[in-house]
């Protein structure tokens, strides 16, 4: 039984990676998954995904293009303030400037970045670099 979706897809993603895998289909899915892979893909980080309709409701086969180093989830979801972005990216990015976090906000699901540049605080997701 899966409990984090979102976990389960980074995963795959990592593992399809590190085999070297050229394509990865995740099933099951849901609205976040499908955010997070776009700003992963607005990034750089991975190809373009297409949605695939069957009988039990559809998968999306992401295009790896061998960018990722790492990423997973971050667990529990912090909350994080506008200017408490750094105390995160120390914790969790390998270097300053590498890297992104994924950050949900009022305005949608961003980088750390972008919602530095908004003054927008949220809840933490993932990264990746």
């Amino acid at each position: 039984m899966l409990n984090d979706i979102l976990s389960n897809v980074l995963s795959k993603i990592m593992n399809g990676q590190s085999r070297g895998r050229r394509t990865v289909t995740i099933k099951p899915i849901s609205k976040l998954v499908r955010e997070v892979l776009k700003v992963l893909n607005e990034n750089g980080y991975i190809g373009e995904s297409t949605f695939e309709e069957d009988a039990t409701g559809g998968k999306l086969v992401v295009n790896l293009i061998g960018t990722i180093n790492k990423c997973g989830p971050v667990k529990p979801r912090f909350s994080v303030k506008s200017d408490n972005y750094e105390k995160f990216e120390n914790r969790h990015l390998p270097a300053r400037n590498f890297g992104i976090l994924i950050v949900t906000t009022q305005q949608g699901i961003m980088t750390h970045k972008a919602a530095k540049e908004k003054n927008l605080g949220g809840k933490l997701l993932a990264y990746c670099y």
